[in-house]
């Protein structure tokens, strides 16, 4: 019993090894698959859009799409049952986008059209960075994360002012302008200042005068300057995430809660302390 036991762990092992990791041969090849498999099924969803296409070769690409959604519905299935906490896969941001881009399939036999929704597997492309040894930067985007979540009450402040900056300009451009040049109300004449400051320029409504001429100048330079500050709190914020970040130098993830990016000669997850490897010497 015991021997069965161990032996059905080393084979969960296994397949966690296969499914999450990219080091090994096994590993590199099912993720390479996955990638292929996730581009075709885009792009038979796109063709299936293209009427003509679709009016041609309906069912094959039916037929294609199907395929796909049952691989990708055990693929699901294993990496569930590979893990030891399958919550921590089943609600990290991979598990929901995993879980989205399976269902529509089978909700289109309930609810028509909602097979589309299977583009959603374009997000899972993101596996690429993983396969490519580019981990670095998937922890670059943690750090950057991380950067926005410590920085956002000095970009919520910066943001305040800048309604209110808009709110005092639009309602001075309201009573330069008037309605002769479009500005016929204060909320429009923010609006105006908001597309303006921000550089973005609809031009449906513009100041005729030449002090309104001469103010929205002056937003438009002041625009720029405007844009540069929220770079300049996160990527102080990330600097110094990245001073503290450790650097990692491989994909081996923990078969308890799928932390990744360990160091080589790691023996235990830095995230749980669970055991790394624990089979591979027998």
């Amino acid at each position: 019993m015991v021997e069965n036991k161990t032996t059905y762990q080393k084979w969960k092992h296994r397949l966690h090894e296969i499914i999450y990791e990219a080091d090994t041969p096994a590993g590199k090849f099912f993720d390479v698959v996955l990638l292929i498999a996730i581009f075709v099924s885009v792009l038979a969803v796109m063709l299936e859009s293209v009427s003509s296409i679709d009016a041609k070769y309906h069912k094959e690409l039916n037929i294609l799409e199907w395929v796909i959604t049952i691989l990708f519905s055990l693929e699901y299935i294993a990496r569930i049952i590979s893990i030891k906490r399958p919550k921590k896969y089943i609600f990290s941001f991979f598990g929901i986008i995993d879980l989205l881009s399976t269902i529509p399939k089978y909700l289109s036999l309930i609810i028509g059209g909602t097979h589309a929704l299977v583009a959603l597997r374009a997000l899972r492309l993101l596996r690429v960075f993983r396969i490519l040894k580019l981990v670095r930067y998937m922890g670059a985007s943690r750090m950057l994360t991380r950067a926005l979540i410590v920085s956002r009450a000095k970009i919520f402040v910066f943001l305040f002012f800048v309604l209110i900056l808009c709110t005092i300009l639009g309602t001075i451009m309201y009573l330069i302008e008037g309605n002769p040049s479009g500005f016929n109300s204060i909320p429009r004449s923010i609006y105006w200042a908001i597309v303006t400051l921000t550089t973005v320029g609809y031009g449906d409504i513009h100041p005729i005068t030449p002090l309104g001429q001469f103010i929205a100048s002056i937003i438009m330079i002041l625009g720029y300057g405007i844009i540069a500050i929220p770079t300049g709190l996160v990527g102080a914020e990330y600097i110094k995430q990245t001073s503290k970040d450790k650097q990692h130098t491989n994909t081996q993830a923990c078969t308890s809660c799928n932390a990744i990016n360990h160091h080589n000669r790691a023996q235990y997850c830095y995230e749980c302390g669970n055991v790394l490897n624990e089979y591979d010497a027998s």
